[in-house]
């Protein structure tokens, strides 16, 4: 039993460490959506401002596009050129899909300075490439609205989470002490 968890043990040190960061942030960012509650249906800052900045680029791209709050639920209505497209709800602000990367950043940790700015020049593009995902598929759902379940189910997932995928790996052959320990 020893001798398996000697050879084991990189994989149960990873698995422990992406865990408890995980819940770590996950629990902090629960205490801040409950903090964001405030009795009203406003999402709450991050959405909010994603949904901003998604209609700023939307209009630099030349859509006339409206951002209101939603009446019945804490959302943001996406308007392009008078048409209700989209609702902007907390699960589209990317916070959580930075929140996993980090954690498999920290899991696979590298030198400190390192790992630091990996995390946050990759959170930062997590960010950018989410308000284009939402603005790509504004765009798509506009001119395209039949496709609407494969827009946004199935491609646009793939494109933030296989970019997600492509910084892990690139994390684990470039910097991490797994390969550190190799070289």
């Amino acid at each position: 039993m020893k001798d398996l968890i000697v050879t084991y043990k990189p994989v149960i040190k990873f698995i422990l460490t992406f865990l408890l960061v995980y819940g770590v942030l996950s629990l902090a960012y629960n205490f801040y959506l409950d903090a964001s509650k405030d009795g009203t249906y406003h999402p709450d800052y991050i959405t909010n401002l994603v949904a901003n900045q998604s209609k700023d680029l939307l209009e630099n791209v030349g859509y006339n596009t409206k951002v209101l709050p939603h009446p019945d639920e804490p959302s943001m209505k996406l308007i392009v050129r008078g048409k209700y497209l989209a609702r902007v709800i907390e699960g589209c602000n990317g916070t959580s899909i930075i929140i996993l990367f980090i954690s498999f950043i920290i899991a696979f940790s590298g030198r400190f300075k390192t790992t630091f700015f990996y995390i946050l020049s990759g959170s930062v593009l997590i960010y950018v490439v989410n308000l284009l995902r939402i603005v790509i598929l504004s765009i798509g759902l506009f001119h395209y609205p039949w496709r609407k379940e494969e827009l946004h189910t199935v491609i646009f997932p793939g494109i933030i989470y296989g970019m997600v995928f492509l910084l892990w790996m690139f994390w684990v052959n470039r910097f991490s002490k797994l390969n550190q320990k190799n070289e």
